[in-house]
């Protein structure tokens, strides 16, 4: 049947229930012609095709119309005339079906083909992904509420949505392996390791066949096609609308444990690449409003190293920017973002880095946005690196330190000239962070993430291997200040597994007792390894997958993480919101750096080991510290604890469980006024 036609409304973008039917608008500058398509079934041809007038349905560059008739469920899709002058940026395709870039709902996973998208003037109808119309009112939130853990108090846990409970050994009924309701039958195991909050990689939908060679699959979910729409491949529900009310289960369910939900966000490229890659949304509607350009107008500048750059600040773009972060907060209660390559959020329409960026701005001061974590990776894949300097103007924005993960890293392998770098990054970096009166915690601190070698491999290979993503192990970071200590890979020597494991220790305690926010990779606290892969991206498989065996034949070292959380969430002194002092005194916290004798810290280049003690003289919380990274065991001086206390040792990582950590209650006290740690080890002694 033909549906009976209104002018429409510029607002809201996209597509709106609004009485017995629906209003359409889409934003194109440059087009000539629209057609809105209507389907029954995703893998036909449409039922009807409706050519918007432009005497009619546009107003300035808005195009609109309200069908009557319709409402949610429906299929859609666009059609874009126009000239294809590449000279000239345009690149029109009318053969091209197009996905509207705000729709809530995306459609025809299981039909995509992303080559035929690639193809100038061949029809991909039948084979392109749809849009579908949403109406977001019906969903029951039971009361839910954002929970506003302070970032003192946060501890990050990154991780992969379909990765986590996709492995046949999760326990999980096979129908919900590697699904938002998958996830939510986990959230036991979260809550017992501790976490306060998830950081979810990419779950926008993103295109799975954006990857080098066709017998690969995207894995990681940078390859955004709709930044309104949760990833269909990662519901169980595979109606329409399924995606949608399966993640606000998830996020309601997280939220009633206690966990706050992060998204990992990609605004700086899309799936559609370069001048060879497919026409699936902004490139046919209007490619020179979305992309930035190279100054011949056929290439893309690429500051993401993804082929092309979104035009963040492009009205437009930046509009598109904010009402999608609106959306997941106020729609979907989300309680933050990671801003995947920041930096390029700071360059202007034309590439060049701003002191100022509108974007960046608004994110930071918009009303619906006030008060969720906002995080950003503060470098692009062009040389732009931000860490410290991210935003001139702005105090709300935590960055990814990246320095602290280099610099952990090259103290624990024992490399020279790292002490006094990594005492700099034990109190929150204030080195690099030195606004006035930011806090501590802005400063997002991890050893490992997604990219990169895991911490199980970052103790076990000395170089990548990576061989299986097809480029001959081109890609993927060089630089891992990684070893495998004596054993490339896999070992049976049980001097070298016994100093790996006390190595992961090593770096769970420094993480763990920084001053700032950290942030844990999925599987690190069992030992998760890619056997050497450090740029996963295309490993949907058991190489990337949680491996819930682990679990049970890693509890010593999980014991051991579990602990050190349990220490730092019970306790004040790890929970400041100003810098640590670096004096004493009776009335704020402190910390006091030692050597091997007390108040001698050596900083030299070939130092390898220092000693901290951190007092909370109201809190009546009272450490004293070893980082030890070298070869050898030291002696090292102890500080007389408060009047009344003596020294117990909580955590010594040369232990093997459950001897590496204690409670308090039955701890080992210490005699004497020296302590005996041993090589490449770390103590944690605390007063009683």
């Amino acid at each position: 049947m033909n549906h009976r036609t209104l002018a429409g409304k510029t607002y809201p973008l996209g597509a709106r229930v609004e009485g017995k039917g629906v209003n359409f608008c889409l934003y194109s500058k440059h087009a000539q012609q629209l057609e809105l398509l209507l389907f029954d079934d995703v893998t036909h041809q449409p039922t009807q095709v409706i050519k918007l007038d432009p005497q009619v349905n546009r107003t300035y560059h808005y195009w609109h119309i309200w069908v009557q008739g319709i409402g949610t469920g429906q299929i859609y899709a666009y059609r874009v005339h126009g000239e294809y002058k590449p000279e000239e940026g345009l690149r029109f395709d009318p053969t091209k079906v197009l996905l509207d870039p705000y729709a809530h709902a995306v459609i025809g996973d299981d039909i995509y083909d992303r080559n035929l998208a690639k193809r100038y003037g061949e029809d991909n109808c039948t084979h392109a992904l749809k849009s579908v119309v949403a109406d977001l009112r019906p969903y029951d939130w039971e009361d839910d509420d954002y929970p506003r853990i302070p970032l003192s108090s946060t501890i990050i846990y990154e991780m992969h949505v379909g990765g986590f409970t996709r492995r046949s050994n999760s326990g999980v009924a096979p129908e919900k392996r590697g699904t938002y309701a998958g996830l939510i039958e986990k959230i036991p195991y979260l809550q017992e390791l501790g976490i306060t909050a998830v950081e979810l990689l990419p779950i926008h939908q993103f295109d799975e066949q954006d990857v080098i060679r066709e017998d690969l699959e995207n894995y990681w979910g940078y390859d955004t096609v709709s930044f309104f729409a949760p990833h269909r491949g990662y519901s169980s529900d595979r109606s329409k609308l399924g995606p949608l009310d399966e993640f606000r289960d998830l996020v309601k369910a997280l939220h009633k444990a206690g966990i706050e939900v992060i998204l990992d966000v990609v605004f700086n490229h899309t799936a559609e690449g370069n001048q060879a890659g497919p026409t699936l949304s902004f490139k046919g509607i209007d490619n020179p409003t979305y992309y930035i350009l190279e100054e011949d107008w056929v290439h893309y500048k690429n500051y993401s190293g993804c082929g092309n750059t979104f035009k963040a600040n492009h009205p437009v773009c930046n509009n598109l920017i904010i009402d999608s972060l609106r959306f997941w907060v106020s729609e979907m209660h989300v309680d933050g973002f990671r801003f995947d390559l920041a930096s390029i959020l700071g360059r202007d329409i034309e590439g060049t880095p701003e002191m100022i960026s509108s974007v960046l701005d608004h994110i930071e001061n918009d009303p619906v946005l006030a008060g969720a974590k906002l995080i950003a990776e503060a470098w692009d894949a062009a040389g732009l690196y931000q860490v410290g300097d991210f935003i001139n103007f702005g105090d709300w924005f935590g960055e990814w330190n990246g320095p602290f993960r280099d610099d952990v890293r090259r103290f624990v392998k024992g490399e020279n000239n790292t002490v006094k770098s990594l005492a700099a990054r034990f109190l929150s970096s204030s080195d690099i962070y030195t606004k006035p009166n930011r806090q501590p915690n802005h400063s997002i601190h991890f050893v490992t993430c997604h990219d990169g070698f895991t911490l199980h491999d970052l103790v076990s290979y000395s170089k990548k291997h990576n061989e299986a993503n097809g480029e001959n192990s081109r890609d993927g970071c060089n630089e891992n200040h990684s070893s495998n200590y004596g054993v490339e890979g896999h070992t049976d020597d049980s001097h070298i597994k016994n100093l790996r494991r006390r190595q992961m220790k090593n770096f769970w305690l420094i993480l763990l007792l920084a001053q700032g926010t950290p942030m844990l990779l999925m599987g690190d606290e069992v030992a998760r390894s890619q056997y050497g892969n450090n740029n996963a991206y295309c490993q949907n498989n058991e190489l990337s997958w949680f491996n819930w065996d682990d679990v049970e034949n890693k509890q010593g070292l999980l014991r051991f993480v579990k602990k050190a959380i349990h220490l730092i969430q019970s306790l004040e002194i790890f929970q400041q919101e100003q810098i640590l002092k670096t004096y004493e005194n009776d009335h704020e916290p402190y910390l006091i750096w030692h050597g091997t004798k007390l108040y001698t810290p050596d900083l030299t280049d070939y130092s390898h080991s220092i000693a901290f003690t951190l007092h909370h003289p109201q809190a009546q919380e009272y450490f004293y510290g070893v980082l030890n990274a070298y070869s050898e065991g030291l002696d090292f001086d102890l500080p007389r604890p408060p009047h009344g206390k003596n020294l117990y040792c909580l955590a010594d990582t040369c232990n093997d469980s459950p001897n590496d950590f204690h409670n308090i209650d039955n701890a080992p006290i210490i005699n004497g006024d020296r302590y005996y740690v041993r090589d490449r080890s770390c103590i944690l002694l605390m007063a009683k």
